[in-house]
């Protein structure tokens, strides 16, 4: 029966991050992230019910990556798709296709970074150098740093809602995650090893950060967050 447990942690995955793409599409977008931040509570589930159960199998590989493309590759891209439609048409239920070709190709594009997030799942799965860490950003970051802003735009209010109705600012999220995605950069890991501050200063003050801006910021603070785990990492990999 144990064998069988983390594949149920991350069919729950696999379902939150379904429910979280029905929402988003319906205009519920605090109810969509927060379904995927259920998702990403999931996803660390499978894997440490996996690692205390010793219950690792092919199968549950291949559903765990199934469940990331759902709930990650897709789910945030929804979102990001339906800030895009609201700030360009004022609508979340507006139609697209009575829009000019080049206005729906706006309003389609972040399903590009869905395909990059399938493209980094797949590497992920066969490339032997993410056993302690990442090369490139994770799926997991990329659609809880979405989820976070989805939030923020639908309390429709401060600073970070205000930057988010620039059309070219949410739309500049596409090619950006689609590079970090499939980059060569080093992502350091938040799993500890030992709990000492020796090798694990970075995490703890990353740990700290998160902290800071959660309790500033509410949910946005997890967008500010991830970026910031992006330039620690980009500046570990400079300085290397």
């Amino acid at each position: 029966m144990k064998q069988h447990i983390p594949n149920f942690i991350t069919s729950l995955n696999l379902l939150s991050g379904t429910l979280s793409v029905f929402a988003a599409f319906h205009g519920l977008l605090a109810e969509a992230a927060i379904l995927l931040f259920l998702s990403s509570l999931f996803d660390f589930g499978d894997g440490f019910a996996a690692r205390m159960l010793k219950a690792y199998s092919p199968m549950g590989k291949e559903l765990d990556s199934l469940a990331d493309m759902v709930s990650f590759g897709l789910a945030p891209m929804v979102m990001l798709h339906m800030m895009i439609k609201q700030v360009i048409l004022g609508s979340f239920d507006a139609d697209i296709f009575q829009q000019s070709f080049g206005v729906q190709a706006l309003m389609l594009s972040p399903f590009v970074a869905t395909v990059f997030s399938g493209l980094r799942l797949a590497k992920f799965n066969v490339d032997t150098r993410q056993s302690d860490s990442f090369i490139g950003l994770t799926t997991t970051a990329t659609g809880m740093f979405l989820a976070s802003l989805a939030f923020v735009f639908n309390q429709g209010s401060g600073w970070l809602f205000d930057m988010l109705q620039n059309q070219w600012i949410l739309l500049s999220f596409v090619p950006v995650f689609s590079f970090l995605l499939m980059s060569e950069i080093p992502m350091f890991s938040l799993k500890f090893k030992s709990f000492g501050l020796k090798g694990n200063a970075d995490k703890y003050v990353l740990l700290l950060a998160s902290l800071f801006f959660l309790i500033w910021m509410g949910m946005g603070g997890i967008a500010i967050t991830i970026a910031l785990y992006v330039l620690f990492s980009l500046a570990k990999y400079l300085k290397k």
